[in-house]
């Protein structure tokens, strides 16, 4: 997992009780994950007060980008923060593991492992990572599950499992300080991405022409990512994306905590 300098603004204030606003009024509701966040932490905490909460949106919402998750994690930090809670880091991964299970990797973000369901994090170095591109084309995933995630895990068949051969030679790669090749990276939601995402072929294909490589879903999609071998390169991908194209598209660069 890493963290890129795309990124939601979130503010939190001293109120009483707890209420959020966002500058898309489709995530001002009980069910958006930092409210979410503030509600547990108050309950495990023991804090009487409350807190409003305000988002600024730049990251696009459900596409496999970790938006709702990082508003989480900066809302359990602001609040430990505004609250004077002073609780430690390890405390707030365990609360955070109970939003979901990469919550706990941004409160600090970086470069990481994430074991078990991705809840339990094993820091890496920064990884030689500098320049992607991230697509994120207007397609919805098909199927009845009641989230992406769950519609594209139960299109996996035993044949997508892997014993995660090439995440740890990417692992072993990052520690001992060397680059991080395209050809290394992987998602196993790849394969199933186009039958997940009806219209995902046209973007990726897209993409492709304009020249980027290696390409690969982030997440559980439908945003896509290809890594930049120069600024300049992205940046005339990104704007042909998006300009010429019609497609969401960022470029964006690896960030460290």
């Amino acid at each position: 997992m890493q963290t890129v300098d795309l990124h939601d603004t979130v503010r939190v204030t001293a109120s009483d009780d707890i209420s959020i606003a966002c500058d898309d009024p489709a995530l001002e509701s009980p069910d958006n994950l930092a409210y979410k966040a503030a509600q547990l932490l108050r309950d495990e905490s023991g804090y009487k007060g409350g807190a409003h909460i305000t988002i600024d949106k730049a990251i696009p919402v459900s596409a496999g980008l970790g938006g709702g998750s990082s508003d989480a994690a900066a809302t359990l930090n602001g609040l430990n923060c505004l609250w004077q809670l002073g609780l430690t880091n390890t405390h707030l991964e365990t609360i955070a593991a109970k939003l979901g299970s990469d919550v706990p990797f941004l409160l600090k973000g970086g470069t990481a492992i994430g074991l078990g369901r991705g809840e339990r994090i094993r820091r890496l170095p920064s990884a030689d990572v500098q320049w992607l591109v991230v697509a994120t084309p207007d397609v919805q995933h098909k199927g009845e599950a009641p989230s992406k995630t769950a519609a594209l895990y139960g299109m996996l068949t035993p044949s997508d499992y892997t014993r995660g051969f090439l995440t740890r030679k990417l692992e072993a790669r990052i520690r001992g300080g060397c680059d991080v090749p395209a050809q290394f990276l992987f998602n196993a939601f790849d394969d199933i991405a186009f039958d997940a995402y009806p219209g995902l072929e046209h973007c990726w294909n897209t993409f492709t022409e304009l020249g980027a490589r290696e390409i690969h879903l982030s997440g559980s999609g439908p945003s896509i990512y290809a890594l930049m071998p120069r600024r300049e390169v992205g940046t005339a991908i990104q704007l042909l994306l998006r300009y010429n194209h019609g497609i969401t598209a960022h470029l964006v660069s690896a960030i460290q905590p």
